[in-house]
């Protein structure tokens, strides 16, 4: 027997949050223009003081996510400019890194500001962390509140990158705004995974 085809486009997304103390990551599905939280979580370093150890222990984290959850791509936040030239040399290292374990496994990069990822979650590109993490909670349909709010950061550059090939909404071909994600919730009820 045939089994009927299917065309729906499944893909997995892997979105991180770079940091030299705290790298934050998240993993969704995305199923047609649905999408699914699979995981999230943190890689800590606080407890090492050599910096290049942080950058081995990056790439060394970065390529097992990749080599046990088998993402499509990697979305992954810039740093941002910051007045310490030196804390964001650290930042830009550590986003290298993540960006290189990637590309070793012939994964796509993706690279999105943080004001982007905070304006396509929220829609509101000054958003707090918190903010954030409540959108997230909220649109993936989970409870548990993560320890680091890097974990729910990494999640939201994961989705923030899946809205980014959203299709249009139908009739007249072009992209709608919303005012917030209240109304996006009510305007796209079927693509919210319960």
């Amino acid at each position: 027997m045939i089994q009927p085809t299917t065309n729906t486009k499944e893909r997995i997304i892997l979105g991180i949050d770079p940091g030299t103390a705290v790298m934050g990551y998240g993993l969704v599905k995305e199923i047609g223009s649905k999408i699914e939280l699979i995981s999230l979580g943190v890689v800590k370093m606080e407890q090492l003081d050599d910096h290049m150890l942080k950058l081995q222990r990056i790439f060394e984290k970065t390529v097992g996510l990749i080599d046990n959850y088998k993402p499509d791509c990697l979305a992954i936040e810039a740093p941002f400019y910051g007045k310490n030239i030196q804390v964001m040399l650290k930042l830009g290292r550590a986003q290298g890194v993540a960006m290189a374990a990637a590309l070793s496994r012939n994964i796509e990069v993706t690279e999105y500001s943080p004001r982007k990822i905070k304006q396509s979650i929220t829609g509101n590109g000054n958003a707090t962390k918190e903010q954030v993490a409540a959108m997230i909670q909220r649109l993936l349909n989970f409870k548990e509140t993560p320890d680091f709010l890097d974990a729910t950061d990494g999640l939201a550059v994961a989705v923030c990158h899946s809205f980014q090939r959203m299709p249009a909404t139908k009739g007249g071909g072009s992209k709608k705004s919303y005012s917030g994600w209240d109304t996006f919730a009510k305007d796209n009820a079927k693509r919210i995974v319960k």
